[in-house]
């Protein structure tokens, strides 16, 4: 009977047998590098009906399994017990690299791939590395013996020297291969595999053609199944060593089977005659027969068994889903910066230790849930105390969202309207205390279903939603009407439309009510804690931050266990030239004898890193088990200086050490710099002592002035405490020389040179001399003199009086200590939100595009921006056209020409990159990488690359930024029109504000006979808008659309005075400038007052205006008074 059905299988085999061997070659030749979605999709999507609909069909098996035909249950199973993890995607991986023709390439940067090769063959393996030492030698020799060779950690380019051996070019009939200029002996038994780390490698074309490419990235799918049998086997090792048994116990079966079938196929071919007789022959025949039909019983058996233990497992399928969904968002983190960098190594340690930890429960449903929890926490807790503290609530949050995706909690549209506030432009707030932008976003929010009337009801009942926007803390309070009933992210995202400047407040408590209190409360784990999870294999990695030591940790902690320099079983190397030998041979040292090691500053010895990976991961096994190595390096400024190897950043337990923020740490912090000595050591005491204070609370404004961003300092400046010590020390020597306080000299020296050698930018130098005029001058002594509203500068007292004095007097935290307006905090909370916002969105996993719930996808909604971007677009202005109406050049013409063309080269890119992207996404062009950022762009609602290049600086996201370029293309247009000035010019629609402002000099210049270079602009802000304007003026030009940043101008005295609370950048009316001889200005009760393109200030400079003040212009200095020409 079963002889009968295997021939008629066999028969039908006969068939598709061709078929059957064309897709599965395709499937080691192509497949190896896709993902398994794509697998499949063009194993059975695409592959298996175009073979259906050919002319000719060919037949195909429909159920057809590549696996069943390349390899047996019984290679699977080997191939896990030597490391290969169990799921689907890595079985088929191995069975590529077994059975393709050509050298298999692995990209594998979790490195299971590698580890299973190096278990697999062990001692027979050749490890090496391109570049090390004879690394040639070793490849000339393995293809001589035919053996096998492994190179690890390729970059994207590879050595030209080994083309010929990965093209196999043989020469003289296959027999040897040029290695350089020397012909090397070719055995055919020789095999290489490759292999890189890279996560996203594009390599050359060729090495693609040359090598099979085998992609061992885990995929989310992949890892919760790896993750479900750790967690199964540790929970119920009998289930897991059951199904091992089962499989084995069936691989046993098949070997019986074939092996009596084998013996009896060889006996009936050899008989002769009537075999009947033959009853040896006839006893085996009815042995073979009995032994199927036992097997036959029990693989039924064991089919309903592994039916029963599937079942089981997948009770604690939450926890593996839960576990890899936390690896994936932890992995993301690379791209907020280079240093977060973790391996599924160090990864699994952390789940396993876990799962430990959860408390046990007689219940199988709390008991998951005690994992989920526990595995959770864990793994925030490892995570977190590597991360800068600005990236930690991106994180928290990030996680919270992807938590509650998966279990379906929260709706993907709001989620959406979240991340990316697709406010409408263009639209008036009817209610005073909301902007136009929040306006926009009540009316975006308006036309979704949950939210529908919003908009009227905030109309209906301004009064409840005046008190509640402007409350202190509105995330605290309830929301007015039936709003207070919504859901917890619809309440986040009409939050994020009338008070954006509270949403990271707001959004810590969102995690909070979600996921707990533990996740929001800012405690650092203690040194001690982490130090037991570090071993020999597991450096712990200081990210070094301005003003912080780690490494007293470190040696408190050795003098604990007995680790200390002078018993010499601690080494401290301190990296820089030539210390690289040092530290080898302390760390071979450590390794034999259980020492502890700290390496510090890596980042100063770029060379030497690899070697250092390289030394590190042979030390990770067989080392003594006290060996420890401490490791500090200084973050890169920029991805593209980032030198710190993955390996070394991956194994390692990463901290963050960062210095305390606001104005009470950061004094106390200037003052420790001293003790009572230092106080004593002059012999003017008092003026020594209010100087030295004064220059402790001038160290720590300026140090922390940087968080208020470009309102702050127009560039990030390192302040150190170097910088403190040494002022104190030229302070000390200048009292000690002269008889009179130098007040002038002083100022100088620390303003000029000790704190301005680090500044760049002239307006950056202006406040930091405003600063220590303000704090250093002889009414210091007189006691009348306040460092800030409410905290006077202090007499004479002891060291410890002074820190006693700080805690007693000075003010709560608030932009007022550093001479700000409160304006300055709700900026720069408001900037902190949208940065959050935008990297959680940048994060958002690529494959879902939330494509489900009815969402258009990624694809869709790029290619209806880009069709109405496409059609808004004007035609270029023909300049030749223009050239052939204007009779004179004027300097105002000159400047319509100019802005003129660089229109055209903005707008012809922007058509020509969309229309490429538009054939792109039809399949009609290949996406090369610069499309691929085009729709990225598109999609994130980000300007992308190649317009900015070609356009002005500018801050906005896409669709304010093209809305705002259609606005400059028609005032261009109107002025081209005739040419004649407009009434009123709005500064800011043009690329090159100050050529039109130099125009403006030049004419009068023209006119009137007056030297071009002994002119100047003189700018009265007049009390009209540009509506009250009908025509220019007879000199100069009327300009409006410019806003004050820091204060505000009254239009009734005519000066600048206190911005009002939450109007950050009012508008100022209308500017009448013109130009007058330079001799001829007025600079009594002026304040230069510094123009910018932008709220980036720094670079995007444009000319100074001088505005009426009655005050002290110092006080807009310190408050960074700018004008803006786009907010």
């Amino acid at each position: 009977m079963r002889w009968a059905e295997a021939v008629k299988d066999i028969k039908q085999q006969q068939s598709t047998l061709c078929g059957d061997i064309l897709l599965i070659t395709a499937f080691v030749s192509y497949l190896g590098y896709f993902t398994k979605k794509y697998r499949q999709d063009l194993l059975d999507g695409i592959w298996k009906p175009y073979l259906q609909q050919l002319k000719v069909p060919i037949p195909v098996t429909p159920s057809l399994d590549p696996l069943t035909m390349l390899t047996d249950d019984a290679d699977v199973a080997a191939w896990q017990n030597e490391g290969l993890p169990a799921d689907r995607m890595s079985t088929e991986n191995a069975t590529i690299l077994t059975n393709c023709e050509r050298w298999p390439l692995m990209v594998d940067p979790q490195l299971q791939g590698i580890k299973w090769i190096k278990t697999k063959y062990g001692e027979d393996l050749q490890v090496i590395r391109i570049g090390q030492k004879g690394y040639l030698d070793t490849i000339e020799r393995a293809l001589a013996a035919g053996e096998l060779v492994l190179i690890e950690n390729l970059e994207e380019s590879v050595d030209p020297v080994l083309g010929a051996l990965l093209g196999r070019e043989t020469i003289k009939k296959g027999r040897y291969i040029k290695i350089g200029d020397k012909e090397c002996d070719f055995n055919p038994a020789f095999r290489l595999i490759l292999h890189t780390k890279l996560a996203n490698p594009h390599f050359q074309p060729e090495l693609q053609a040359q090598c099979t490419l085998i992609n061992f990235t885990v995929t989310r799918d992949g890892l919760e199944d790896q993750l479900l049998a750790a967690v199964v086997n540790m929970e119920r090792p009998d289930l897991e060593e059951l199904k091992s048994d089962l499989t084995k116990q069936q691989n046993g079966f098949k070997i019986t089977l074939k092996t009596l079938e084998d013996n009896l196929l060889s006996r009936l071919s050899s008989a002769s005659g009537n075999f009947l007789g033959d009853t040896a022959l006839v006893e085996n025949l009815e042995i073979t027969k009995q032994t199927a039909a036992e097997i036959e019983e029990k693989v039924q058996e064991s089919k309903v068994t592994e039916t029963k233990i599937n079942e089981a497992r997948e009770h604690y399928r939450p926890a593996a889903a839960r576990a890899s969904l936390l690896y994936f968002t932890m992995n993301d983190l690379q791209a907020i910066h280079p240093m977060y960098q973790f391996s599924l190594k160090a990864f699994s340690i952390v789940f396993q230790k876990a799962i430990e930890r959860a408390p046990p429960d007689e219940s199988l449903a709390v008991r998951v849930l005690n994992l989920i929890d526990s595995i959770t926490f864990s793994v925030f807790q490892y995570t977190t105390r590597g991360l800068f503290e600005c990236d930690k609530l991106t994180y928290t949050a990030q996680v919270t969202f992807q938590i509650l995706l998966m279990s379906k909690e929260i709706n993907t549209v709001e989620l959406d309207f979240l991340l990316r506030y697709p406010a409408h432009t263009r639209v008036t707030s009817p209610v005073e205390f909301l902007s136009n932008h929040s306006w926009g976003g009540i009316k975006a929010l308006s036309s979704m279903e949950e939210f529908r009337n919003l908009d009227r009801d905030i109309e209906g009942s301004a009064k409840r939603w005046k008190k509640f926007v402007e409350s202190e803390c509105p995330e605290k309070e309830k929301f007015p009407q039936e709003w207070k009933n919504k859901s917890a992210l619809q309440r986040l995202c009409i939050m994020r439309a009338i008070r954006p400047d509270r949403m990271t407040y707001a959004v810590r408590d969102f995690i909070e009510e979600k996921l707990g209190s533990k996740y929001v409360v800012g405690r650092s784990l203690d040194f001690a804690t982490t130090f037991e999870e570090s071993g020999p294999s597991t450096p712990i990695f200081f990210i070094l931050s301005p003003g912080v030591d780690p490494l007293k940790d470190v040696e408190k902690q050795g003098k604990k266990l007995g680790y200390t320099f002078n018993n010499r079983n601690f080494h401290n190397v301190s990296l820089g030239q030539g210390q690289e030998v040092v530290a080898e041979q302390a760390l071979d040292l450590a390794v034999k004898e259980g020492h502890w090691v700290i390496l510090q500053n890596i980042h100063l010895v770029a060379k030497w890193l690899n070697s250092l990976e390289k030394k590190l991961e042979q030390h990770s096994e067989g080392s003594h088990q006290d060996f420890r190595v401490f490791i500090s390096a200084e973050p890169a400024p920029s991805f593209d200086s980032h030198i710190l190897p993955q390996g070394i950043l991956e194994n390692s337990i990463k901290i963050t050490n960062e210095a305390p923020t606001g104005m009470h740490a950061n004094l106390h912090k200037a003052l420790d710099n001293f003790n009572q000595d230092t106080l004593e050591m002059c012999t003017r005491e008092n003026e020594f002592k209010s100087i030295l204070f004064a220059l402790c609370y001038f160290h720590a404004v300026v140090a922390e002035r940087r968080k208020f961003g470009p309102q702050g300092w127009n560039r990030s400046y390192p302040f150190n405490t170097g910088d403190l010590t040494i002022s104190v020390n030229v302070l000390y020597n200048y009292l000690e020389a002269s008889s009179k306080v130098p007040y002038d000299d002083l100022c100088y020296l620390f303003g000029e040179i000790m704190y301005g050698g680090h500044i760049t930018d002239d307006w950056d130098r202006r406040l930091c001399k405003t600063y220590l005029e303000e704090f250093i001058k002889p009414e210091m002594m007189e006691g009348e003199l306040l460092l800030a509203p409410g905290f006077p500068l202090p007499g004479n007292m002891d060291y410890n009086g002074y820190h006693q004095y700080i805690d007693d007097t000075l003010p709560p935290e608030s932009p007022y200590l550093y001479g700000l307006h409160p304006n300055a905090e709700i900026g720069f909370l408001t900037q902190t939100s949208e940065k959050l916002f935008h990297i959680v969105l940048e994060m958002q996993p690529r494959d879902t595009s939330m494509g489900e719930g009815g969402v258009v996808t990624r694809e869709e909604t790029v290619k209806a921006l880009l069709e109405e971007m496409l059609e808004k677009l004007m035609d270029e202005f023909n300049i030749a056209e223009l050239m052939a109406k204007v009779e004179e050049r004027t300097p105002y013409v000159v400047v319509a020409f100019q802005e003129c063309e660089r229109m055209n080269i903005l707008t012809s890119e922007i058509k020509r990159s969309l229309k490429e992207l538009d054939l792109g996404l039809k399949g009609e062009l290949t996406m090369t990488s610069d499309v691929e950022n085009l729709q990225n762009a598109l999609f994130m609602d980000m300007v992308p690359e190649s317009w900015i290049k070609r356009a002005y600086p500018s801050t906005a996201s896409l669709g304010t930024w093209f809305a705002d370029l259609l606005t400059r293309i028609k005032e261009l247009e109107a002025w081209t029109g005739d040419f004649s000035l407009p009434s009123a010019v709005w500064l800011a629609g043009f690329f090159n504000p100050q050529s039109f402002l130099t125009a403006i000099m030049q004419s009068a210049a023209r006119k009137n006979e007056w030297p071009l270079d002994k002119m100047i602009l003189q700018c009265d802000v007049t009390k009209k808008n540009r509506e009250d304007f009908a025509s220019p003026p007879r000199e100069g030009a009327y300009v409006h659309g410019l806003f004050m940043e820091g204060a505000r101008w009254d239009t009734q005295t005519g000066i600048i005075t206190d911005a009002r609370l939450k109007e950050l950048t009012p508008a100022m009316p209308v500017i009448f400038i013109r130009a007058i001889p330079a001799d001829k200005q007025d600079i009594r009760s002026m304040y230069p007052c510094p123009v910018y393109k932008t709220q980036q200030r720094g670079p995007t400079y444009v000319w100074t205006f001088n505005l009426k003040t009655r005050e002290n212009p110092s006080k807009w200095v310190l408050a960074g008074v700018a004008l803006l020409l786009q907010i």
